[in-house]
């Protein structure tokens, strides 16, 4: 880690893009501002942190999901008939 020391009013570069400004100084809080292409995220630890758990639970694909999502796709066959049903019957027409 590179640990620097800059006071208010001083800026920190990082490679051609990306500049970090010293804005305040208070107590234990150093209030910094960032210029960076839009195409950068940045985000504070805690936030990074959930969006990468988030990202995480959201890529977790269990055989059941994939199961109800095949019946979708084009080609697919047909949804299994639960026991006791007819499989050759008409659906009924909703009542009025």
């Amino acid at each position: 880690m590179l640990t620097l020391t800059r006071s208010v009013g001083e800026t920190i570069r990082i490679g051609d893009d990306i500049e970090v400004h010293v804005v305040e100084v208070r107590g234990g809080s150093v209030r910094l501002g960032f210029k960076a292409p839009r195409e950068v995220t940045i985000h504070r630890e805690e936030v990074y942190r959930q969006i990468a758990e988030a990202n995480l639970l959201a890529a977790q694909v269990t055989a059941d999901t994939l199961g109800a999502l095949a019946a979708f796709a084009p080609g697919a066959p047909a949804a299994p008939v639960p026991a006791g049903a007819d499989a050759g019957a008409p659906a009924e027409a909703p009542t009025a």
